[in-house]
């Protein structure tokens, strides 16, 4: 199943074998960079929070359990379906591409574990970041939170199987055209299919030519979800802090 390079991510993240072969990132990892997040902001109980490229709303859910109001957007339908049922007075969620803002202000947008960069068109990452600018309040924040595509690059798995829920997922990745490729093949039922993630290599260099032009700036660079100064070697994330 060849999918049209610039729309791959609309179709793989909508199926239910996204969700199989990523089942296990880590809840509590990803609540305590939430935890740690808030605390350095100093956002208080209350604050509104844009949870942009929110998959299942994971994220979402456990920040609107912590007081806030939390509004969460995704590309995928199903996504958004599936998260719509945890909904409350202080927790909405809806389909939205985030290279177009959503009409609101928030005290503080995050988008989270490498969310951006999808696009095949570098126009596409720009408007995303200027989309965010727009959403973010006077005096509020802005969170990106990417991987460190310079360790991600030198630390590449050419080739892997990962069998999970009695699938096996042959995975082969590379770098092609400033982009990092998975190849995902794999066999259910009888029937073959076949994706490509496709993510660009944002390095902070380009974060950084993308908020001089936005008009962004760069307050706090972090290096993992501890909230641990950034290194470019050995860094397993790169989280931006921005207003």
């Amino acid at each position: 199943m060849e999918l049209a390079a610039n729309k791959w991510f609309s179709s793989w993240f909508d199926t239910p074998y996204y969700h199989i072969l990523y089942k296990n990132r880590g809840d509590e990892e990803a609540q305590k960079f939430m935890q740690n997040l808030i605390n350095f902001l100093k956002l208080p109980k209350g604050a509104s929070i844009l949870d942009l490229a929110c998959g299942k709303g994971r994220h979402s859910v456990y920040l609107n359990k912590l007081g806030y109001d939390v509004t969460g957007v995704d590309l995928s339908a199903n996504s958004i379906e599936y998260a719509k049922q945890f909904e409350n007075e202080r927790l909405h969620f809806r389909t939205h591409c985030m290279c177009k803002p959503v009409g609101k202000e928030f005290d503080a947008v995050f988008n989270l574990f490498t969310s951006l960069g999808y696009f095949e068109d570098e126009r596409e990452n720009r408007e995303s970041i200027l989309a965010i600018k727009q959403e973010i309040k006077e005096g509020g924040w802005g969170v990106i939170d990417f991987m460190n595509v310079k360790k991600v690059i030198s630390n590449l798995v050419p080739s892997e199987v990962k069998t999970v829920k009695g699938i096996d997922f042959h995975i082969s990745r590379r770098v092609e055209n400033g982009f990092i490729l998975k190849d995902i093949e794999f066999e259910d039922e009888g029937e073959d299919y076949a994706f490509t993630e496709k993510v660009k290599a944002i390095s902070l260099e380009k974060f950084k030519d993308y908020f001089d032009q936005a008009g962004i700036e760069l307050v706090h660079i972090f290096g993992n979800y501890e909230l641990e100064p950034y290194k470019e070697t050995v860094s397993d994330r790169l989280i931006l802090v921005f207003r």
